[in-house]
């Protein structure tokens, strides 16, 4: 059955009202018992962990929205089990602390969200975790800091060499109490591929758990298990719920790892509020409807960026010609509508002047809703291992709206652009 089908479907079972098709909001804190006996048997069950046999004790687990979100996630990414966090954020220091302890050598791939690299970086190694940032390419010989643009990073010819180099390369940064490797495919801003299955092959090899971001395609255009993750985090507040309008994260797991994720996660205290689940659920309910739409406008929208002569570069693994093309065509099923745009050398005024005044493009951090949004993209402080030497980045992501819209509002924001340079 294909994930179109699936998802409308996914998590539907409503034990507490099998007759309604959404499971109805559900608010409490306090969950009742009938007698001693009865509180102590309900305490056994949810001890069990029997995910056919949800034994709500307390508003924090296993309340009917938080178990339909979980089993529908779970579904989609291709897991065992789920756990929803309060944000996407904390999702990714939840998996982390779940994985980590003193003593530990974690990989951090250099591409990844800046405030999940920024929490490795604080809060793991004042636990005592020595984290590590590697090239997302694993094209980097050495630990020493440098610089990276597209051209240093052309993929050799042919994908057997890329795979077999890879290999050797991540050996040699794996070290014996290397516990966790943390993987995200595109990377945040500048959109690397990973070799996620040469990465897991190691990682597995060596007894470290395999963590991934797979906010990008999701589920539903990368199964990240199949690829050899054991851990996925999957920010719910953008492409899943996509409208822009709740905080929330989940990690889900596969059935080794599982048992650590979920006892980390009760002991952060870590869910989301009943409306959030509901909301969340009902957006996941569309996603394969809209993640098509946003992928076939974005393929539109940068086709048309690659002819203008503002622009340096489109960085999108999903065109021809992109670095990471050739492994995107391998692992993925589809792209969704964030990309960046490397423009030839310009002014910030001159980037001020053509993202102020879009009629479409919005500014704004987040994406995954349906509007779309373009921002200046500075990554200056989130790169360790390379320092980017391209030119000056915009962000965007493509919405729901129309492509020829969006390309007038683009035309119209290059005109400005040239218009301030004068």
């Amino acid at each position: 059955m294909k994930k179109t089908t699936r998802i409308p479907h996914a998590g539907g079972d409503n034990l507490s009202t099998p007759h309604i098709v959404n499971p109805p909001v559900h608010r409490a804190s306090t969950v009742l018992f009938d007698s001693v006996a009865h509180m102590h048997a309900v305490q056994a069950q949810w001890e069990k962990d029997d995910p056919d046999h949800p034994s709500p004790t307390y508003g924090i687990t296993d309340m009917p929205n938080q178990v339909a979100l979980q089993n529908a996630l779970a579904e989609l990414e291709g897991g065992y089990r789920a756990q929803i966090y309060s944000s996407g954020l904390a999702a990714v220091t939840g998996a982390l602390l779940a994985f980590t302890k003193a003593g530990d050598h974690v990989l951090y791939t250099d591409s990844a969200y800046g405030p999940g690299r920024r929490a490795a970086q604080r809060l793991l190694q004042r636990f005592g975790v020595e984290v590590e940032f590697y090239d997302p390419l694993i094209g980097a010989t050495s630990r020493s800091p440098g610089d990276f643009g597209w051209t240093p990073q052309a993929v050799p010819e042919g994908f057997k060499d890329r795979h077999e180099r890879d290999l050797n390369n991540i050996r040699k940064l794996i070290r014996p109490n290397t516990t966790v490797v943390y993987c995200e495919s595109p990377g945040s801003y500048t959109f690397e591929i990973q070799d996620v299955p040469a990465i897991a092959e190691v990682a597995h090899a060596n007894g470290a758990t395999v963590l991934i971001d797979n906010a990008w395609a999701t589920g539903f255009y990368f199964n990240a298990f199949a690829h050899g993750a054991d851990v996925v985090i999957q920010p719910v507040t953008k492409y899943i719920a996509g409208h822009s309008d709740l905080l929330m994260g989940a990690v889900i797991a596969n059935e080794r790892a599982w048992p650590r994720l979920r006892e980390t996660t009760l002991d952060l205290g870590q869910t989301a509020g009943p409306d959030d689940l509901f909301n969340a659920l009902r957006g996941l309910r569309t996603l394969g409807v809209r993640l098509p739409r946003h992928y076939e406008t974005a393929m539109k929208v940068t086709q048309w960026l690659q002819t203008r002569p503002e622009v340096a570069r489109v960085l999108y693994p999903a065109l021809p010609g992109d670095p990471g093309h050739a492994l995107w065509k391998r692992d993925f099923t589809g792209a969704t509508g964030l990309f960046s745009v490397e423009l030839k050398p310009v002014s910030d005024a001159q980037i001020a002047a053509m993202i102020d005044h879009y009629e479409l493009f919005k500014i704004g951090y987040s994406w995954g809703g349906y509007e779309s949004l373009a921002m200046p993209a500075h990554l200056s402080g989130i790169r360790s291992v390379n320092r980017w030497t391209g030119g000056p980045l915009v962000r965007f992501h493509v919405g729901l709206e129309d492509a020829g819209d969006l390309i007038a509002d683009l035309e119209a924001g290059f005109r400005r652009l040239v218009a301030r340079s004068t």
